[in-house]
């Protein structure tokens, strides 16, 4: 049975519940469900985990691999560290680098920052919304949820959904759906589910984890807690509408970020190497930019701590020099499309000016002005070359709102095949600046560090599974054979033969069944390993899933950690691997 599979227990203490082990980087974690007061269910993770899970896995460290810039012979590269190529990418013609910044550069321990947000949420929804101060004894599973996911918010389920929008899994808040259910509500040959707003969201960062797991709480609660009748009330969407404006008002009021502020090793990991990386960068000739959603003053925080390890009241503002245009507040997805006002940051302050095309608008009297505007401040983004290949960054290079036009402008390139821009958020960083700009991609997925070490040691696996699959069609296929002889009635007639043949059919059905028990059981335990719930990452079954499938249509690139980029060549021609076809599956012609 399913770990996630457990009953209320309505008891004023803690039950001590289920067990459900999720395997990760090679070792074991125990998850353990409770029931919590007021018969409330939640998932908690154990304090002793050594949460390596995924999206939690720290970016690459020095001494782990050599870098590509310190030796000249190279050597065998982990599959976890490398970057895969999706569509041919040669970085000789790619003039400016862009990087977002939260899941991207910074990458937040989820353990503790997903954590947080499910807590703060939570106050906010008792606070604001007049939710039972009982949802306050929540606890949170980080590690239960996973990118990729959709929440069906007029049925109160969460799905994984494969590349041809198939429903494969399905669950009622903790509580899989019955697989004649799932086929009818979401497999009929009748539906043409696009799984798109407003009847359905998707969980496609990591920072919609906790508020994913948050969903499935008070579904649970509505369907199963009699006392709390004002949840009871509320339909499924009201439910996910009322999480999601908790969620916003954790963003808008600064709960979340002042605590990342006041702590930035709890919440986020230290990368070592990416100075290492955007120094490499820059020295190749690119320009840096950044480009975030974040404010000034949040991106300033995150970024003293991951390129000069500052923070609190040691930070400066030195961690400027690795970029040649800041743009913050940018308003992705919508920055790809719509014109929006461009406004110039003070560092010092961060109050916003008026700009025109980037340059910034002296006021009619400048004498009104705090600081006397500089020359260079005079001159906006531009920048000229230092002689070593990288721009001469202005000061205060650092700009708020705008759109992708005007960030083209201040990096002088002339189309957006120019550009190289990395990030984790599959369709605000990815997909829409690859459609609406022409954007070369490449997208950040933390959690391929631990799929890639799983993945490493179920070769065999992997193997078996599809030899299974191949015995199993050739016996259908004699199996049909027998079954048209008997219908067209072709078979010998004599009876000691045509009793054979019977016999023979039988014991080839009872094969197929056993084979397909084998097949079934071992993809089901395969996927169990990855993790106990969803499965594989980028799998569904055996087909890719709806998000892996987005990751081929639309990022170029795709690694673990932006660290990687430290293992290659800033000049690198990144080739796509050769596309097969069914009839050109030659490794399934040995396996024969």
């Amino acid at each position: 049975q399913l770990a996630s599979d457990v009953s209320f227990r309505s008891s004023s203490t803690r039950a001590r519940g289920t067990r459900l082990s999720v395997l990760a980087a090679g070792q074991s974690q125990q998850v353990t469900s409770t029931g919590v007061e007021n018969g409330l269910h939640t998932l908690s993770a154990n304090s002793s985990l050594s949460h390596m899970g995924y999206g939690a896995a720290p970016p690459p460290q020095p001494g782990e691999h050599p870098l590509w810039r310190t030796q000249v012979l190279p050597s065998a590269l982990p599959t976890k560290n490398k970057i895969f190529c999706n569509r041919a990418l040669n970085m000789k013609q790619i003039k400016a680098i862009g990087f977002d910044m939260d899941y991207t550069l910074a990458q937040y321990r989820p353990e503790t920052f997903e954590a947080l947000a499910h807590k703060e949420t939570i106050e906010k929804l008792v606070t604001n919304f007049g939710y039972p101060e009982a949802l306050r004894s929540l606890t949170f599973s980080w590690d239960y949820m996973v990118k990729g996911l959709i929440i069906d918010k007029k049925r109160g389920n969460m799905l994984k959904v494969d590349r041809h929008r198939y429903v494969k899994v399905a669950y009622h808040a903790f509580k899989p759906l019955e697989n004649d259910e799932r086929k009818r509500v979401y497999n009929s040959d009748y539906q043409d589910l696009t799984f798109d707003e407003p009847d359905y969201a998707m969980v496609d960062t990591l920072f919609s984890l906790a508020e994913a797991y948050l969903y499935m709480q008070l579904v649970e609660i509505k369907d199963t807690s009699a006392e709390h009748s004002m949840v009871r009330s509320k339909s499924y969407s009201d439910l996910y509408r009322d999480l999601r404006t908790a969620v916003d008002m954790c963003h808008r009021d600064g709960s979340l970020k002042k605590a990342v502020a006041a702590n930035p090793a709890k919440f986020i990991h230290y990368d070592p190497l990416l100075p290492q990386v955007l120094d490499t960068l820059r020295a190749s000739g690119r320009r840096i930019f950044l480009a975030t959603n974040s404010l000034w003053d949040y991106t300033n925080v995150v970024m003293n701590y991951l390129l000069l390890n500052k923070s609190g009241s040691s930070k400066t503002h030195e961690w400027l020099q690795y970029f040649d245009v800041v743009m913050v507040g940018c308003g992705k997805p919508g920055f790809f499309k719509d014109r929006g006002q461009l406004f110039s940051v003070d560092i010092k302050t961060g109050n916003l000016r008026n700009t025109d095309n980037g340059a910034p608008i002296n006021p009619v009297d400048e004498a009104d002005l705090a600081t006397p505007l500089t020359q260079a401040q005079h001159a906006g983004a531009g920048g000229s070359s230092n002689g070593n290949g990288s721009a001469a960054a202005p000061q205060d290079p650092v700009f708020q709102g705008g759109c992708f036009k005007d960030l083209h402008r201040m990096l002088g390139v002339k189309s957006g095949e120019e550009i190289l821009y990395v990030g984790d958020h599959i369709y605000g960083d990815i997909v829409k600046s690859k459609k609406s700009t022409g954007w070369r991609t490449m997208l950040v997925v933390p959690e391929l560090d631990v799929e890639l070490t799983l993945q490493e040691s179920s070769k065999k696996v992997h193997q078996e599974l599809r030899l299974l699959r191949l015995q199993r069609d050739s016996i259908d296929d004699q199996i049909q054979r027998y079954e048209w002889a008997l219908k067209q009635n072709t078979l010998p007639k004599d009876p000691e033969t045509y009793t054979k043949n019977l016999d023979l059919l039988r014991d080839l059905k009872l094969r197929r069944d056993s084979l397909k028990a084998r097949h079934s059981a071992l993809l089901a335990n395969h996927h169990r390993q990855f993790h106990p719930i969803w499965g594989q990452l980028l799998k569904t079954g055996h087909q890719n899933s709806r998000f892996a499938n987005q990751i081929e249509r639309f990022a170029c690139l795709y690694t673990s950690h932006v660290s990687n980029l430290a293992f290659y060549s800033p000049d690198k021609s990144y080739m796509g691997r050769m596309d097969y076809m069914a009839h050109e599956d030659f490794q399934e012609d040995t396996l024969v």
